[in-house]
């Protein structure tokens, strides 16, 4: 049984449904305007703001599987698979096999990688503030706040 049931006794919402006001909508707008800045403020204009994820994760993480880096960016498989591919190719990233299990392939920022992601930080930083737009530092704080307390609140649910 799940506790999603709604309230028996709440009245039915008969307001006209507008897409536009719905959260759904608003965080793709909000994330397509995002997406927008990463591209015209990026110090590498080849880089997208999912590869940079993914160099900030092995940063952060070390030597990674793609399953580890699908956990630490929320990329899905198909999706981690060409970006590991791209950064390859551009000579971001090394792969080799795991020691301890043949079938798995390591990626590891190469001093390229690392070069890129220490030109792009102070990119980033100005993404963010650009992204923040004209929110005052109390909304910053809350929608930070607000974002981690939906995507906590996701605690057992399939995605």
């Amino acid at each position: 049984m799940s506790n999603k049931t709604p309230n028996a006794t709440a009245a039915p919402d008969t307001a006209p449904y507008d897409v536009t006001e719905q959260v759904g909508h608003l965080l793709r707008k909000a994330y397509q305007r995002h997406t927008a800045i990463f591209q015209q403020q990026a110090c590498d204009p080849q880089l997208t703001s999912i590869q940079f994820v993914t160099l900030c994760a092995l940063r952060d993480h070390g030597p990674s599987s793609q399953a580890e880096l699908i956990k630490a960016t929320a990329v899905d498989q198909a999706t981690i698979r060409g970006i590991v591919d791209r950064l390859k190719a551009r000579g971001l990233i090394q792969l080799s096999p795991d020691p301890g299990d043949r079938r798995k392939v390591i990626c590891e920022l190469t001093d390229s990688g690392a070069a890129l992601l220490d030109a792009m930080i102070p990119c980033a930083r100005q993404i963010s503030e650009l992204s923040m737009g004209c929110l005052n530092a109390a909304e910053r704080v809350a929608i930070l706040f607000l974002l981690r307390k939906m995507i906590d609140g996701d605690e057992g649910v399939a995605g």
